[in-house]
């Protein structure tokens, strides 16, 4: 049985539907390649236009002269170093903190089966229908005097990690998976005598690589792209990530400048998409089939 398209084989074999199939699928991916790489080729090219370029009015497509020097001048002036260096830990610290609590979360909820274990991960879920924004003033209260320990956390690590472990996405994801693990496994680890913990550890771990990496690289990328929550936690200069810091410093740094720091800002994640792009794809349809 032949599968259906929106063009028959019959139709495509002749000439007029290969010209028509060709015409609009060269149409579509070339739209769809400028709408993304569009804004990123105009970001790094003004990186490299002089400042009276920068300016011109109607503004040049390609540079005329490729002045390196801006990128050379952005990470001095903007002590790009430094800000690079807090992201980094940053977002490291809640990457580490993810692993461990949404890992065990996610387990819990697959395997042991607590009660109300379904209604909790309702609850969850039903937390991804909340806008953002809506709960960064509820957020802030917390970290400004968090309850029983009654400490304030603003300009601190933990501003940026506690928040971040609250990832209902990233537990549904690994529970998905875990879900998938055959039962026979778990089993056989059991009758081994291994512990729910030491099955967790030297069992299913081990086969989580691909969703696990996923989840790596959604806890960076989501550290790195934030913007609102460490300008509101982390009002100290030298404490600020890369977004916000070269948010704070952009007052009298030249346009041209300011283009080439958030061009050098955007570049490591691309990086990791590019590198870890089949990673990300296979880790995200890992859970989708048992067995």
């Amino acid at each position: 049985m032949s599968e259906r398209t929106l063009i028959s084989p019959a139709q495509l074999g002749r000439t007029r539907g290969k010209i028509l199939y060709w015409t609009v699928l060269a149409v579509v991916v070339t739209g769809f390649t400028v709408v993304f790489l569009g804004p990123l080729y105009w970001m790094v090219a003004n990186g490299l236009k002089s400042t009276e370029e920068f300016a011109r009015v109607p503004p040049t497509l390609v540079p005329h002269s490729a002045h390196t020097a801006n990128y050379t001048a952005a990470w001095e002036v903007m002590d790009l170093a430094r800000l690079l260096f807090n992201t980094l830990y940053y977002a490291f610290g809640a990457l580490a903190f993810q692993l461990v609590l949404d890992v065990g979360a996610a387990y819990s909820l697959s395997r042991l089966r607590p009660v109300l274990g379904k209604a909790v991960l309702g609850m969850m879920l039903a937390t991804l229908m909340i806008p953002a924004a809506v709960l960064v003033v509820p957020q802030y209260l917390t970290v400004l005097d968090v309850p029983l320990i009654q400490r304030n956390l603003l300009n601190s690590p933990w501003v940026i990690w506690l928040p971040s472990v609250t990832n209902a996405f990233n537990i549904f994801l690994l529970k998905r998976f875990f879900d998938s693990v055959p039962q026979e496994i778990l089993d056989a680890a059991s009758i081994d005598g291994a512990s729910a913990l030491r099955t967790l550890r030297s069992v299913v771990l081990p086969m989580s690589r691909p969703v696990l990496g996923v989840v790596s690289i959604f806890a960076v990328v989501g550290v790195w792209k934030d913007f609102l929550w460490p300008m509101l936690t982390l009002p100290d200069p030298a404490l600020q990530t890369l977004n916000v810091g070269i948010y704070s410093l952009s007052t009298g740094v030249p346009e041209n400048h300011l283009i080439a720091a958030l061009a050098m800002a955007c570049a490591p994640t691309l990086l990791v998409f590019l590198v870890f792009q089949r990673n990300i794809m296979s880790g995200l349809t890992a859970g989708s089939l048992k067995g």
